[in-house]
């Protein structure tokens, strides 16, 4: 090998898609304004032309890094303007060139290439056969395409030189210019017969797969006309001896629709529809259809019931073992159980539980299902808008498919499982229909006796399932809905029910999941009281079993560390586990105070303490409120306003006050929004407290509707405050007379802790909650 390598500098056309051989005449077409150049400049001086090929085809102005490392200098043979600005160029490539630089003068591409000359040696005989082998690789790669002229084959066998051999057969025959250009790039002639081989190795590979795959297509489609034709002449002969019909409609699915001994319209609608299977094209597209249909009717099980739980007592263990608490939802089950002992032709119960998330509404569903000895199944309704994931799309189209309602009963396997619709406040309605409309049918109990499913087209009996709905709000609900429903609320849990949880359900299920045992990880009463004051803030338990598991986690990690055997989470130790505290006490403040009320508040996460601060101050008479507070709430102000303004001399108020002072109402947590009536009486009490000099006495809360008359309307949410205010350290809650009948179904912490005091005047709640007025003092 003598190695001559020369640098020279060119004007440079980038190809897109093409590739140059030396000793190739190429034609191309040219339309870029830096390529047009570069034509011209080769053409007035004469010069040779560097053609070099893009890596990517859609870069518009390449760079050197744009391009591959490997060109061709050319001369340009022949060129003609086509319409439109486009030239076409006949080039002759001359020899290889690796470019150096690159870049853009005076509008067009300037390369400097090294143009090697190195002559390569190698064995005449070994050359000759590795030719031999790439020609025959040819021959059997050109099977797959129509075969070029004899001439050119010939042409190609006549060379000698490997170099040149590859090159013609490069440009020739591969089809990817990247394969292409890999030829292109390799300097040593023998080398590049390599590269050719493995090409083509790999291009026949893929085309013996696409002919593989083409021809069991074409046999499979060969059978299927097969037996089309087929079945056309069975058909014809079947006509031709006066077979009855009948004959037919035993094929595929006759016997096993006659063997499952189903109701009497299921039967015959089935038998229906493969008689029509039977007369049709093997493979079309309605045949695909109505199999589809008759395999999920066939696999319905029509008229299978779970047996029940018969025994009552049973049932109360089963409820009490899954669940602490909720009497209300355990009691009407057991009333369903004792009913349908005495009255067996009952039918199945529709309730919905209403409650914030985290109280149970759904594993209770799944006690129920235990407890009454049925299958259960869970339907998510949250987010569904469109009418047919209730009711199912019509078997017509291509693709269609019951509802979830046949489907819950196809997987629960019988007639009379427990189905629970979770989330059933969260269905949407648009343009495909409305969700909650079609439920009217499934839950109402003298209509799903006949329940028709759009793909099934026959009534199936739902009256015999119990359907459970959940709610975290029944706002949301349709009222017809509602109507169908019967629903149960579910309150908020307290400390004592939360413990008792977490005792018999969250931490042994905690243990168990992080490789614990009793004697690794005991928790104390008081503990349990620190996490769920300091760490949770929620109605039920989600929250709380977290920290449970964080706690377990960090035990655990100390067991397998050595630092000690066994570990008690009792008071003092939450911080160093758990970190600070996420949530601090709300507790009332020590002294009395002039225009500072303890109000109580419902949310979603439970119950809250609501302070109302009022001032007054010389001025106009303005009403300022803030505090983020909703359009009922300031209404209720206004109203407490008026009232006071009427009773001013019974109140110890000026009766100019609202001429002399502005007032200013605020609740504090501002970033939060505040809304509802039930702060009525409490904001009256501290304007009044403001206006008349009067303290409020810290150990009262209260909560309650104000009307402009001054009479307390009943509220909602009472386990909850009544939460808040124990554990704010209240003694005494007035509420409204007609809530106290509420109390009774209270946790006991909470009525041996509080002092409820039922009022239907606000004259009542100001005679209680305010001190006397201390002689000498002036109204702020």
């Amino acid at each position: 090998m003598s190695q001559n390598i020369q640098s020279k500098t060119c004007v440079t056309i980038a190809l897109r898609g093409i590739v140059v051989f030396p000793g190739v005449t190429t034609t191309f077409e040219i339309a870029r304004k830096a390529s047009v150049k570069a034509m011209r400049r080769a053409l007035e001086n004469d010069s040779d032309i560097f053609l070099v090929t893009q890596r990517d085809t859609e870069v518009e102005s390449p760079s050197l890094a744009d391009v591959f490392p490997v060109g061709v200098l050319a001369k340009l043979k022949y060129t003609f303007r086509l319409p439109g600005g486009t030239w076409q160029i006949m080039a002759e490539g001359v020899r290889r060139a690796a470019v150096e630089t690159m870049a853009e003068e005076d509008g067009c591409l300037v390369s400097r290439v090294a143009v090697d000359d190195t002559v390569y040696e190698a064995d005449y005989y070994a050359v000759k056969s590795k030719i031999a082998a790439v020609y025959e690789e040819l021959e059997q790669y050109l099977r797959y395409f129509s075969k070029p002229s004899k001439e050119i084959l010939e042409e190609a066998r006549s060379i000698e030189d490997p170099g040149v051999f590859a090159d013609r057969v490069a440009s020739a025959f591969i089809v990817k210019y990247e394969d292409k250009q890999r030829v292109l790039q390799e300097l040593d002639p023998v080398r590049r017969l390599d590269v050719l081989l493995e090409i083509f190795d790999r291009e026949i590979d893929i085309m013996e797969l696409e002919s593989s795959i083409h021809n069991r297509v074409r046999t499979r489609l060969s059978k299927t006309q097969r037996d089309i034709y087929l079945r056309e002449q069975l058909r014809t002969i079947e006509n031709e001896l006066g077979m009855d019909d009948d004959y037919g409609a035993d094929e595929e699915y006759g016997a096993k629709i006659r063997a499952r001994k189903l109701p009497r319209e299921v039967e015959e609608k089935l038998l229906e529809e493969n008689a029509k299977l039977c007369k049709m094209q093997f493979g079309s597209p309605e045949a695909t259809v109505i199999r589809n249909y008759i395999e999920t009717c066939l696999e319905l099980q029509w008229g299978k019931m779970s047996k029940g739980v018969a025994d009552i007592k049973k049932a109360r263990a089963i409820l009490d073992e899954d669940h602490d608490g909720l009497q209300k939802v355990k009691e009407r089950i057991l009333e369903f159980i004792a009913v349908k002992q005495l009255a067996p032709e009952l039918n199945g119960q529709i309730l919905c539980l209403v409650g914030p998330p985290g109280v149970g509404k759904t594993s209770v569903a799944r006690s129920i299902a235990r407890a009454t000895g049925r299958k259960y199944v869970r339907i998510s309704l949250g987010g569904i808008r469109d009418e047919a994931e209730i009711r199912g799309h019509r078997k017509t189209y291509i693709g269609s498919m019951p509802g979830r309602i046949i489907n819950a009963l196809k997987q629960a396997g019988t007639f009379n499982p427990v189905i629970l619709l979770d989330e059933v406040d969260k269905l949407t309605q648009d343009v495909h229909g409305d969700p909650t409309s079609a439920l009217l049918e499934v839950l109402d109990a003298d209509q799903n006796k006949a329940f028709r499913d759009h793909f099934m087209e026959i009534p199936v009996d739902l009256s015999e399932c119990i359907f459970i709905a959940t709610a975290n709000t029944a706002a949301t609900i349709p009222l017809p809905l509602i109507d169908r429903m019967e629903m149960i609320d579910m309150d908020s849990y307290s400390d004592s029910e939360k413990i008792s949880i977490a005792k018999n359900h969250l931490i042994p299920k905690q243990l168990k999941r992080h490789g614990l045992k009793k004697s690794n990880l005991r928790f104390t009463d008081a503990g349990l009281t620190e996490i769920i004051d300091g760490y949770t803030k929620e109605s039920g338990v989600r929250n709380l079993e977290r920290e449970i598991a964080s706690v377990c986690r960090k035990t655990a990690r100390g067991i397998v560390e050595g630092n000690f055997k066994s570990f008690t989470f009792e008071p003092g130790k939450a911080e160093k586990l758990l970190g600070p505290r996420k949530f601090l006490p709300d507790t009332v403040y020590a002294q009395n105070e002039i225009g500072v009320v303890n109000g109580l508040a419902w949310t979603q996460l439970g119950g809250e303490m609501l302070r109302i601060e009022v001032l007054s101050m010389p001025g106009s008479g303005a009403l300022e409120l803030t505090g983020s507070l909703g359009d009922v709430m300031k209404e209720s102000a206004r109203a407490a306003v008026s009232y006071i303004r009427k009773h001013a001399q019974e109140l110890g108020v000026e009766e100019d006050f609202h001429k002399k002072y502005d007032i200013h109402i605020h609740v504090p947590e501002g970033a939060i929004p505040k809304d509802g009536p039930s702060a009525g009486i409490t904001i009256a009490t501290a304007i009044v407290s403001e206006l008349s000099g009067r303290a409020f006495k810290q150990s009262y809360a209260m909560t309650g509707e104000i009307t402009l008359t001054g009479r307390v309307l009943p509220i909602g949410g009472l386990k909850e405050k009544s939460m808040a205010a124990l554990k704010a350290g209240v003694k005494k809650v007035i509420v409204p007379r007609e809530n106290l009948k509420d109390v009774s179904e209270f946790d006991e912490a909470i009525k041996s802790g509080l002092e409820f005091i039922g009022v239907t005047r606000i004259d009542e709640v100001l005679s209680l909650a305010l001190e006397e007025k201390k002689n000498g003092t002036e109204p702020a």
